[in-house]
């Protein structure tokens, strides 16, 4: 396990100096995927190809789900499933230049071992797993307090939010403010270091796979929105929290249920 970690380290800091590259070369071009905020980039296009090299070259055998380039199914979990967002919060990236991360989780018959999320313009590595633990770059990182929705900060997703999805606008209400960063990595980031009590928002695979691992090994609280276990197929309404908030949060979702 030593060996992978490291490798995967190595790996993620030569991806973020092949973005910070291309930004300094200001040749980036933009496409749409599924609408004009739904951005891909070459450099993300790039930074994929060079994890799925890494990661061939390192075990030929594993099985790989990515955002892009038509590696965004996959039916069969068993064995090693490497799972790769190569820019979490493109729109940031495109825009801002900063606000976004690299992820990779590294699952084993269907259960999370590994997560890396690496903030590369702030150099901020988290990664760890159940096995293990947390840290933060070298540092280990104590389980945060278990926050109620009243103490502390929700991050959310902007959409669900404005349209009051499963209580969302409630949620904020109860909670001790709501923060929009358009980045799963940053969010669970927060989450991870005691920053928020929760998160929730409509995430596909490779934005909540590498949280997860860390989550759970902090014995926080993931689930879809109905608080089933995640598809990891397709886009649907996550939701992390420590265990009190998540507790208030899914009496809300069920008010919301009830209202309708």
């Amino acid at each position: 396990m030593q060996i992978m970690i490291n490798e995967i380290k190595n790996w993620m800091k030569e991806a973020a100096e092949l973005i910070k590259k291309e930004i300094a070369k200001n040749e980036m071009t933009v496409d749409t995927k599924n609408g004009r905020r739904d951005l891909v980039t070459n450099v993300d296009q790039k930074v994929q190809d060079f994890l799925i090299e890494q990661i061939s070259a390192f075990d030929p055998d594993a099985k790989i789900l990515a955002e892009e380039n038509g590696r965004d199914h996959l039916t069969d979990f068993s064995g090693r499933v490497f799972i790769i967002d190569p820019i979490d919060g493109t729109l940031n990236f495109v825009l801002e230049r900063e606000n976004f991360c690299i992820m990779i989780g590294v699952y084993e018959q269907g259960q999370g071992k590994l997560g890396f999320i690496y903030n590369v313009m702030e150099d901020l590595l988290l990664w760890g797993g159940k096995e293990i633990g947390v840290f933060i770059n070298e540092e280990n990182l104590k389980a945060p307090d278990d926050l109620s929705l009243k103490d502390g900060l929700v991050g959310m997703n902007s959409s669900m939010y404005r349209k009051n999805s499963y209580n969302a606008q409630v949620m904020a209400e109860h909670s001790m403010g709501v923060r929009m960063s358009g980045c799963a990595g940053l969010e669970l980031i927060g989450l991870l270091r005691g920053e928020r009590s929760a998160y929730v928002s409509s995430l596909a695979p490779w934005d909540y796979a590498a949280g997860n691992a860390m989550l759970e090994a902090f014995g926080m609280k993931v689930s879809n929105i109905n608080g089933r276990p995640l598809k990891f197929d397709g886009r649907e309404h996550f939701i992390a929290a420590t265990p009190k908030a998540y507790e208030k949060m899914m009496a809300l979702v069920e008010e919301a249920k009830d209202e309708n």
